[in-house]
């Protein structure tokens, strides 16, 4: 193999799922994201965290369905007809989460992804990953490993 035939880290591309909250675009790794839903029926579930709404089923399978606004404690939305849920796998299992709105896919390099700021919360800030820009709009990236299984004020995870 040629020197120049070698691709730089930097160089390498990554794809990326956004959805909006609160007018702000955040986005996950295309790899976690499974598929994106319509609203559905979310039956509710006695003594679970606050930030999850319920369970659906989905083709047979039973999915937890969290409050994405609530999880990074922005205010409280009725969903409505561009409310989504997107379905998400991580460590083989299979999470909702609400979302107002599911923007498009987009390709990121590795030297455009910048470390998470030290600002916002700490309850919404240990959940991001880093930021973007793409075409001068801000992106959020979330550590979906995090905002799952971090729950610091019940020690415990969805899994």
């Amino acid at each position: 193999m040629a020197f120049g035939d070698l691709q730089r880290k930097d160089d390498l591309v990554s794809r990326w799922v956004t959805f909006m909250l609160d007018n702000e675009k955040y986005c996950i790794d295309v790899m976690q994201a499974q598929e994106v839903l319509h609203m559905s029926e979310i039956t509710p579930v006695p003594g679970a965290p606050p930030y999850v709404i319920g369970i659906i089923n989905l083709r047979g399978n039973v999915v937890t369905v969290i409050d994405t606004r609530k999880r990074f404690g922005l205010p409280s939305k009725d969903p409505d007809e561009i409310s989504r849920i997107v379905i998400v796998k991580i460590r083989d299992c299979y999470l909702g989460m609400l979302v107002d709105s599911v923007a498009d896919v987009v390709d990121l390099r590795h030297d455009e992804i910048e470390s998470a700021p030290n600002v916002g919360n700490r309850a919404s800030s240990q959940f991001i990953q880093g930021v973007a820009s793409l075409q001068g709009e801000l992106l959020i990236i979330i550590d979906l490993e995090k905002f799952v299984v971090q729950d610091e004020q019940n020690d415990s995870s969805l899994f």
